[in-house]
């Protein structure tokens, strides 16, 4: 891990996936321009989440879901298992990747990227080079690292940043497979956000069902529905205690300051055999993300 960015009269210190270069840094650097921090680069997801957890850095900045590749099931495991953390904000960032060499050349045999950012441009790589082996890394700066190094015939996927940063070369701009690709960076914190009467709330759970009985998801669902709580988003994934066994995701539109919010949560809990609250919070909208 990396202490970067210090600033002259520090409030508190914001981790994230690194190292420099990373989609992550530049939402974390958007996000608190404004604001007195400094910043700690963790080499992985769950290294960043777990220095909130032991208090090493006060919050830190993870993805959570991608609009064309799902969710980052590490991100949501290590919150449903391991920590007892809150999401404290929310942020939706478009994610314009390039592919990044250090000399331009007709010849790229070997791409590198997160398994993420390979996914998101699958197509398009492709038809771009279609006998290139796609390999995976840590971050999209680590490959931009690699590249930097001088491998002969090797291109990263990264960001304009990353190419500022390891002075590399555009060859192509652009390459995701689509043009509304986006990802949802959500902040993490050891303490719940102090919802405001301002602004867009989300409330996010997880929560294990009894699966054995006929109509148990649907009796959730109906908690929401009949009070009116529009759920943004489901997912399903494996509970930990054995074949056949889940824990479902929720978001929701609105806080637990709102009453019918409030009480469809609590009946939720009620209903469920193993229940956690990741708390209400604000959805950031960023101004600048011209990189």
């Amino acid at each position: 891990m990396t202490l970067t960015r210090s600033r002259p009269y520090k409030e508190k210190i914001v981790g994230y996936l690194g190292p420099h270069g990373t989609y992550s840094e530049e939402v974390a650097f958007c996000l608190y321009q404004d604001t007195r921090v400094d910043f700690k680069t963790y080499s992985s997801i769950d290294m960043a989440i777990k220095a909130v957890e032991s208090k090493e850095v006060a919050e830190c900045i993870v993805p959570v879901e991608n609009s064309l590749e799902g969710s980052v099931n590490v991100t949501l495991d290590i919150l449903a298992h391991e920590t007892t953390l809150y999401i404290i904000k929310e942020v939706i960032w478009p994610v314009r990747h390039n592919l990044l060499v250090k000399e331009k050349t007709d010849s790229i045999k070997v791409i590198v990227s997160h398994p993420q950012a390979l996914a998101q441009c699958r197509r398009n790589l492709r038809k771009l080079y279609p006998e290139a082996e796609l390999r995976t890394m840590n971050s999209t700066a680590d490959a931009a690292t690699l590249v930097a190094s001088g491998l002969e015939n090797y291109a990263a996927v990264g960001s304009l940043g990353a190419a500022g940063i390891y002075d590399l070369q555009v060859m192509s701009r652009d390459i995701q497979d689509s043009s509304t690709n986006c990802t949802r960076f959500i902040v993490l914190g050891n303490h719940p956000a102090n919802p405001s009467s301002q602004g867009k709330y989300k409330t996010s759970l997880v929560c294990q069902i009894d699966g054995t009985r006929p109509g148990s998801l649907c009796e959730i669902l109906q908690e929401f529905a009949k009070r009116d709580v529009n759920l943004t988003r489901i997912e399903s994934r494996p509970a930990r205690t054995g074949l056949g066994s889940y824990i479902f995701f929720f978001d929701l539109d609105g806080s637990m300051e709102e009453s019918n919010v409030r009480s469809a949560v609590e009946a939720v809990k009620t209903k469920s055999l193993w229940f956690k609250s990741f708390g209400s919070y604000p959805l950031c909208t960023l101004q600048d993300n011209t990189l």
